[in-house]
């Protein structure tokens, strides 16, 4: 198939293009660069002997976007473009709706133009909310609590109405939870800009000596060692995940909505072991304060995605660190080594 992948060059994007050009499908990659770089892109056709077609653009550019869907005849989209960091969005909930809501937009509304009606949508297990017992299974009523995740939530449903309506819609909502680890290669990675807001790429920061110690928020949640739990998943099985929905949605047309994940949690101070015993040292952290909003423990129901696409994880979690390590020690600096 040719795909077209928005934000191709983020963390997630680029292992899912490798995948997917590992799986044989032509890929066209669009993103605006704004959270990522081009060198993901060449790093990419390192690996795979291919390189993707590249656009810098910006989903909210119409113009710019049917410009790219006029020169190509594509099968499917995944959709992964859209700005994605909790706090930021609680600042600056404009900038959040605005650049998730209108890019989505326009992209659905370009692919009705040029009859291209199968399309992966990178949602969020952010969508459950506070309200939901663990784990979260997908037909739970879905509630977030930012708005990040109620961009994820709102989206979620404009495609639900457009394939309520429209039949010829095959549309998959992909709810994952916690991406870590990297490439086998340690040539692609997670490359946060400014600090990271997620515990693995601070925790490989502080190994790698560009940051001092680690701040565990929390240390008397009701869990085994106090630290909140996690549903950790390596992004090389979570690429896996979206060429296996993108071949799903290739005939059926319907809506159809699985978790990606692991189904298990772990806490913040195994994930700390974990990557001590992956890079060889130990990890200096604080425990301090609880962070606002955060939720003790969440993890994933993933017997959906393993019943309908035959997907489950297959990676640990000391191999996600391991992995993460590599990429790390490799890039100290990310793509700007």
């Amino acid at each position: 198939m040719k795909v077209l992948v928005t934000g191709g060059t983020g963390y997630i994007g680029s292992h899912t293009v490798l995948s997917l050009q590992e799986a044989g499908h032509d890929v066209v990659v669009i993103d605006n660069l704004v959270n990522s770089g081009e060198e993901s892109v060449r790093r990419v056709a390192e690996l795979s002997g291919r390189t993707p077609e590249f656009h810098n653009v910006d989903l909210v550019d119409e113009a710019a976007l049917e410009d790219v869907f006029a020169a190509a005849d594509f099968d499917a989209v995944i959709h992964f473009a859209g700005l994605k960091a909790v706090a930021e969005s609680v600042r600056e909930p404009l900038k959040y709706y605005y650049n998730n809501l209108v890019g989505t937009l326009n992209l659905i509304r370009a692919m009705d133009r040029h009859d291209v009606r199968s399309l992966v949508f990178s949602s969020s297990a952010t969508v459950y909310g506070e309200h939901n017992p663990v784990p979260y299974v997908e037909k739970m009523e879905i509630g977030a609590n930012n708005p990040y995740g109620r961009t994820k939530e709102q989206i979620e449903d404009i495609l639900s109405d457009l394939g309520g309506a429209d039949q010829r819609w095959r549309i998959a909502l992909l709810r994952y939870f916690n991406p870590v680890g990297a490439h086998p290669s340690g040539r692609i990675g997670e490359d946060p800009q400014g600090i990271p807001n997620n515990l693995v790429p601070f925790i490989a920061q502080v190994a790698v000596g560009r940051r001092e110690k680690l701040m565990v928020f929390g240390g008397d949640y009701n869990t085994p060692d106090g630290t909140c739990l996690r549903d950790y998943i390596h992004v090389v099985d979570l690429a896996e995940g979206h060429v296996a929905a993108l071949n799903h949605v290739a005939e059926p047309a319907g809506i159809f909505r699985w978790n990606l994940g692991s189904g298990q949690g772990s806490s913040v101070l195994e994930v700390i072991r974990s990557f001590e015993k992956a890079a060889g040292q130990p990890i200096p952290y604080e425990v301090t304060a609880r962070r606002p909003g955060d939720l003790p423990a969440f993890w994933a129901d993933a017997t959906s995605a393993l019943a309908d696409l035959g997907w489950a994880t297959t990676k640990t979690l000391d191999q996600m660190c391991e992995d993460h390590w590599r990429w790390q020690k490799n890039n100290p600096n990310g793509y700007g080594t």
